[in-house]
C-alpha cells in the first residue's frame, strides 16, 4: 500500500516528497526526494508570510466568514423544511468567485467559502472547489453547468440552447443526437454591467424587471463601440468575468455626457445582442432558447432577447419545471453527486480541458 506524503515547512527551503509503504502497522519509507524552491519563489513566499500583507489576511478571513455564512444558509434551509442533516448525502458548494484568470502560463480561478467550515458546522459531507481541476486539465474552469443542462433539458427532436443570465451570460448548445458533443461558453456580460450601472446611479442592487432601462433609448454609437471588445469575437472555448467586464471598462468607452438611463438601455442591448450573435453563429439550428439565472426575471431584457433571437422561441426554464434562479444551485448539487460517484463533471468540448475529469474535493462530515 504505497502513499506519498508532501511537506513544505516554515523554513521555506523546499518540498519534501516521501514514498511510504503503509501495508504493515509500522510505516516504511521507500524513497524520498527534496525539491528546493527557486530563489525568486522563495523570496515571494517569504514576503507573503510577513504580517505586512493585510490583503492575504483579509482573504483568509473572508474564506472562513463565507464558509460560516454558507453553513448558516444550509442550516436555515434544513430548519425551514424540517429535513434532518443526516438524510442529506452531500452539499455541492460552488463558493464565491473573487478572481477568474484562466489564461497565461499559470491559469487559475479562486472561489472563497471554506468547505471545511461548511462540513464541520452542518455535519454534512461537502464537495467544493469544482473549477480548479478543470483548469489543471487545461480547461477554462467554466462554464461547468452545461453537463447538467444536457442531463435536464436535452430534446431528442430539436436543438435547444440554454442561456444562463447571471453576472456573465453563458450558453449551452444541446444537439439532438446524444453522440454529438454538447458545447457552450460565456458570451459576455449578463447582468454585471446592468447591476453596476443602476447601483452607481440609483443606489439599487439591480434594475427590477428592467423598468429603468425600459424608459431609456439605446445609444447606437456607444453600443457599436462596446461590441468592439475583442472577447465577443474570440473563438470558444472561452470564459470571462469581472476582470474584463466592469464599471471601469464601461466608463473608459463613454464620452461622459450620455444620459444614464439611455446607457442602461444600451447595456440591455449589449447583453441581448452579444447573446444573439453567439447563438446565431454557434447554434443556428436551435428552435428554443431556455433562459435561467437572475436575468430571466428582467422582462425588458427578455423582450430584447426575443427580438434578436427571432424566430426562435425564448422561454423561461420554469416552463419545463425548474425555476430560473434554481438551475445553477441544482447543477452544483448534481455535480456533487457526480464527484461522490467518481464520475466526470466537466465537458472538454465546453471548457477546453484535455479530458473529462472528476471535479472538486470531498470534505467528509
Amino acid at each position: 500500500m504505497l502513499y506519498i506524503g508532501l511537506m513544505s515547512g516554515t523554513s521555506l527551503d523546499g518540498i519534501d516528497a516521501l514514498l511510504v509503504d503503509l501495508a504493515s502497522p509500522q510505516p516504511r519509507a521507500v524513497a524520498s526526494h527534496h525539491q528546493p524552491y527557486p530563489a525568486e519563489l522563495r523570496a515571494t513566499l517569504l514576503e507573503l508570510s510577513h504580517a505586512s500583507h493585510p490583503e492575504l489576511h483579509q482573504l483568509a478571513q473572508l474564506d472562513v466568514q463565507l464558509g460560516e455564512l454558507y453553513a448558516a444558509a444550509v442550516q436555515a434551509l434544513l430548519e425551514r423544511t424540517a429535513i434532518a442533516a443526516a438524510t442529506v448525502q452531500a452539499i455541492g458548494s460552488h463558493g464565491q468567485t473573487v478572481r477568474h484568470h484562466p489564461f497565461g502560463p499559470r491559469p487559475y480561478t479562486l472561489q472563497l467559502g471554506d468547505p471545511n467550515v461548511i462540513a464541520e458546522r452542518t455535519g454534512i459531507t461537502t464537495v467544493a472547489d469544482f473549477r480548479r481541476r478543470d483548469i489543471a486539465a487545461g480547461g477554462q474552469g467554466a462554464p461547468l453547468v452545461p453537463a447538467f443542462h444536457a442531463a435536464l433539458f436535452r430534446h431528442p427532436e430539436h436543438m435547444r440552447v440554454v442561456l444562463n443570465l447571471g453576472g456573465m451570460a453563458n450558453i449551452t448548445v444541446l444537439p439532438t443526437n446524444d453522440r454529438e458533443p454538447v458545447t457552450g461558453f460565456d458570451t459576455g456580460p449578463g447582468n454585471v454591467l446592468l447591476d453596476a450601472w443602476v447601483q452607481h446611479h440609483r443606489g439599487s442592487a439591480y434594475d427590477a424587471a428592467g423598468a429603468w432601462a425600459a424608459g431609456g433609448t439605446p445609444l447606437p454609437a456607444l453600443l457599436r463601440y462596446l461590441l468592439t471588445e475583442p472577447y465577443f469575437t474570440q473563438a470558444p472555448p472561452k470564459s470571462t468575468g469581472r476582470e474584463c467586464f466592469n464599471l471601469a471598462w464601461l466608463k473608459a468607452r463613454m464620452e461622459g455626457t450620455e444620459d444614464p438611463q439611455d446607457v442602461q438601455a444600451t447595456l440591455v442591448e449589449l447583453t441581448a445582442l452579444s447573446v444573439a450573435q453567439a447563438v446565431n453563429e454557434h447554434a443556428g439550428a436551435a428552435r428554443e432558447v431556455l433562459v435561467c439565472g437572475g436575468g430571466a426575471y428582467n422582462s425588458t431584457l427578455l423582450r430584447r432577447l426575443s427580438h434578436h433571437l427571432a424566430p426562435r422561441t425564448v422561454l423561461s426554464t420554469a416552463h419545463y419545471g425548474v425555476e430560473p434562479q434554481a438551475v445553477e444551485a441544482m447543477a452544483f448539487a448534481w455535480l456533487a453527486q457526480q464527484t461522490l460517484h467518481g464520475a466526470p463533471g466537466n465537458l472538454p468540448a465546453v471548457t477546453g480541458a484535455h479530458r473529462p475529469v472528476v471535479l472538486g474535493g470531498i470534505y467528509r462530515a
